[in-house]
């Protein structure tokens, strides 16, 4: 009868070097090809196993380039993981740093975007390479605390010598995925790392609790941008009578009128306005709203509905007050802007040729070179505009009819501004 897999958690909570020295005879054995009187624990072996079979080494170091610092600037402006940054920051860190721990964040890639907690481990995590920029998946620096979860798709902690590579046996990591509670994607790790004596029996539940946390706090913004949707909707549904639903960008229902609720609505990967066949709805007018799309199905083959040029009417006239109303063929809707979006957006209406990403970036910042915060912030607006937008160059689209209402002194445009191309503008309105 085979002997069951070691108790890791018990044997490092009791004695940490005895743990270490173990461990290290099991991989060692188990590299070998040696039967061993105590086997791995499954996850770590079959880990292994991947890592055998994809031929990483056991004995050398390899470490993929780290990202370009602007590449890495990029990585975190997308990802929806910097809104449960507070979280985990939360969560984790006061109790990781006093531990002597780290918090190390990182995307679906495996590339590691965000690094905290106690100054001695990041320094010795920089030892290992394990730094922000620093490609962690499993299959480049072997079985470890980023990239293993990641494969597996659920929490694990790996001790000492389960790392695969020889050089990382004096770390132990705990790790767990945070998925995108719409569709079930993964987001990227979160993963709590230090040396093998300091780490708790109860670390993994713990980071896994977290990122459990993290997830609940994306399902409920998500709630959030449909409530939102629903009051940008509702007026609209009211309006154009008969069947409509409101979806989000991913198909999720935010308001529905004259026809039984479904709470999705599958929608293809690239959905246009203009009339458009859906699998669920048939063929259906399709129009962009605030964050999603207002969709009507033609209940039948002659039916003509409403049409109508859009319209943008980009509002700066107030000191503290922001929006763009867009209308259509449904009616129209407006968006409260930021002060940033609100400079990104006078630029364009002003500039209806186009301006490329680094000549937006002059504008916004005086520095050609911000392109990676101007794209960040492009795909922001998209999120409410991007029907109506092209890029490369930024510009609103031909056959959008763009207003923009100025305020009554010349100086009083976007007063807050500072960004050159906005001052520029002031300045050259106000001498005419």
């Amino acid at each position: 009868m085979a002997n069951p897999p070691i108790n890791v958690t018990h044997l490092a909570a009791v004695d940490a070097a005895r743990a270490a020295r173990v461990l290290a005879k099991v991989r060692d054995a188990a590299l070998a090809g040696r039967r061993t009187r105590i086997p791995p624990r499954p996850v770590i072996e079959e880990s292994w196993g991947r890592m055998l079979r994809s031929g990483v080494d056991p004995d050398h170091d390899f470490r993929a380039g780290l990202l370009p610092e602007e590449e890495l600037r990029r990585r975190r402006e997308e990802s929806p993981l910097r809104h449960v940054l507070p979280v985990l920051r939360q969560g984790l860190l006061s109790v990781a740093d006093v531990a002597q721990h780290i918090m190390v964040v990182a995307d679906a890639d495996g590339r590691v975007l965000w690094r905290e907690g106690s100054p001695t481990v990041l320094r010795k995590a920089d030892g290992l390479g394990f730094e922000p920029g620093a490609d962690w998946r499993e299959d480049v620096v072997g079985t470890n605390g980023v990239g293993t979860p990641a494969v597996v798709r659920r929490p694990v902690q790996v001790f000492a010598a389960e790392h695969f590579v020889r050089s990382h046996a004096s770390w132990t990591c705990a790790g767990a995925p945070i998925t995108d509670p719409r569709d079930g994607r993964m987001l990227g790790v979160v993963d709590v790392s230090g040396p093998l004596e300091t780490m708790h029996p109860a670390t993994l539940a713990w980071v896994d609790s977290v990122a459990r946390l993290a997830e609940a706090r994306l399902r409920e913004m998500h709630v959030q941008s449909l409530e939102r949707l629903r009051a940008t909707a509702a007026p609209l549904l009211a309006r154009v009578g008969g069947r409509a639903v409101a979806v989000d960008r991913d198909g999720w229902t935010a308001a529905v009128s004259g026809m039984p609720y479904t709470s999705r609505v599958g929608l293809p990967k690239s959905l246009a306005p203009g009339r458009r066949w859906l699998p669920s709805l048939g063929v259906c007018a399709v129009e962009p709203l605030a964050e999603g799309w207002l969709l009507r199905p033609v209940d039948a083959p002659g039916e003509v509905l409403p049409e109508g040029g859009t319209r943008i009417v980009l509002d700066v006239s107030q000191p503290r007050r922001w929006t763009v109303t867009v209308s259509g063929g449904a009616g129209s809707w407006t968006h409260e802007l930021s002060p940033r979006h609100a400079e990104l957006l006078y630029l364009l209406a002003v500039h209806r040729v186009g301006l490329s990403a680094a000549e937006l970036a002059e504008g916004m910042f005086g520095d050609p070179a911000r392109t990676v915060t101007v794209r960040a912030e492009m795909s922001r607006v998209r999120r409410y505009l991007g029907e109506f937008l092209d890029h490369r160059p930024y510009r609103f689209r031909e056959g959008a009819d763009v207003e923009v209402v100025l305020p009554e002194q010349p100086g009083a445009l976007l007063p807050h501004s500072a960004a050159p191309g906005v001052v520029r503008r002031r300045n050259s309105v106000a001498v005419h």
